[in-house]
């Protein structure tokens, strides 16, 4: 899903919900919370839903690429959704 699907749409100068998003705060802290992953900051159109899997995308390259680690996140530290973040506003 896109990320305005996820989080849905915002009036980006009043910040008012226009519609909602598919993607609710509490299930993407459950997803985080089953994978062990700290979160500090992130709005919901940065929720792990609104992306593919890594197998997934793995599988999809086929042949074309040699895959020697993979990683894990441990920690992701970002904007707030209601925090303005200069390289993003």
């Amino acid at each position: 899903m896109s990320r305005t699907q996820a989080a849905g749409k915002r009036n980006r100068r009043t910040g008012k919900q226009l519609s909602p998003g598919r993607v609710t705060p509490e299930m993407m802290r459950e997803w985080l919370d089953e994978k062990g992953v700290i979160l500090r900051g992130g709005g919901l159109d940065e929720s792990p839903h609104a992306y593919r899997r890594l197998p997934e995308v793995l599988t999809a390259q086929g042949h074309t690429i040699e895959v020697l680690h993979t990683l894990r996140p441990l920690i992701v530290v970002m904007a707030g959704a209601d925090e303005f973040d200069p390289y993003k506003d």
